[in-house]
């Protein structure tokens, strides 16, 4: 019997079964002591399932309080499952660009690993679906540039189209750091037209210069204060803080979400459940709070209560 027929033997007792002993094992594959110890230390290190010995009862079991998806072959946690193949998706997303060539070695070595395991790549692809609604196209060439000069700490001369007003503007900018934010690419950079940190959506990016001068650099402590202290991917200082009501049954969705590392929440007697968090700009806000629809009220601030309001009556208008 090969050793991946017997690991497999192993995991159909194991799931069979609360409780398995070592001579149950031995005895159905058939190896030595020595044998079985290896076998177990297989199961557990290499393909990641959570055998666990109770020695009050001298047996081996599952932990089935271990949360895992599991399979054939190999044991992942959820987090690790979403980061394989989030890797593997964006190595394919930059072929085949400079970026996708040189990480294409490390793209046939996860590959390589899983088929080694006994479970190859494409079988995951076609069990695990991975939706990315709302993807922008990204200009590979743009990606690529910016990345290289990111990296090799130059300036840029961009020409970025503003979706808002539709102009593009010449701006030279010292990138700080890429951001990779609802499958979408941003990069985050000390823009010397404004003379502070912007956020600038890559796939925008008309053209794009790498300059022979050094980057600017801010502090990572100061880009962090800048870029991640309020809501969404346009950050900047707080200027205000948002209260949302939802409504109890839209409650059991929201309640485990996180729209900021510093969101305040609570219940309220009915059930509905309040979220108050820091924003300093409401264009990605307010997209997030009307997708709720009418299971969302805005308490504060009165600004951004005005603005969800006129466009809902706007929205409404257009169904008369």
């Amino acid at each position: 019997m090969s050793d991946t027929a017997r690991l497999y033997q192993y995991k159909a007792l194991f799931e069979s079964r609360r409780l398995v002993t070592r001579q149950d094992l031995q005895a159905l594959g058939e190896v030595s002591l020595a044998t079985f110890k290896r076998d177990i230390a297989k199961l557990r290190d290499q393909l990641g399932m959570p055998v666990q010995f109770d020695r009050d009862r001298g047996a081996y079991f599952l932990d089935r309080s271990d949360i895992r998806t599991e399979l054939p072959g190999l044991w992942f946690s959820p987090e690790e499952l979403v980061a394989l193949l989030t890797i593997q998706r964006l190595i394919e997303q930059l072929q085949p660009g400079l970026v996708g060539l040189k990480l294409k070695p490390l793209q046939k070595k996860l590959t390589d690993l899983l088929k080694a395991k006994g479970f190859g790549e494409p079988e995951i692809a076609s069990r695990v679906r991975m939706s990315f609604a709302g993807k922008r196209q990204l200009e590979l060439k743009a990606f690529q540039a910016v990345a290289l000069a990111t990296i090799a700490r130059k300036r840029i001369a961009i020409s970025h189209f503003n979706r808002q007003n539709g102009e593009s503007i010449q701006r030279t900018v010292s990138p700080q750091q890429m951001v990779h934010y609802r499958d979408n690419w941003y990069l985050d950079g000390w823009c010397h037209l404004r003379n502070g940190v912007r956020s600038f959506s890559i796939d925008v990016i008309e053209d794009v210069q790498m300059l022979q001068e050094p980057a600017l650099e801010v502090e990572p402590a100061e880009l962090q204060r800048i870029t991640q202290s309020s809501y969404g991917i346009f950050a900047g200082q707080p200027t205000a803080w948002a209260t949302l009501r939802f409504s109890a049954q839209r409650a059991r969705w929201v309640e485990g979400e996180m729209w900021h590392p510093e969101q305040l929440s609570s219940y309220e007697q009915d059930g509905s459940y309040l979220l108050k968090f820091p924003y300093s700009d409401d264009r990605e806000l307010l997209g997030d709070i009307l997708r709720h629809g009418a299971d969302v009220q805005v308490l504060e601030p009165a600004a951004l209560r005005t603005k969800v309001q006129k466009t809902l009556l706007e929205a409404a208008s257009r169904y008369l």
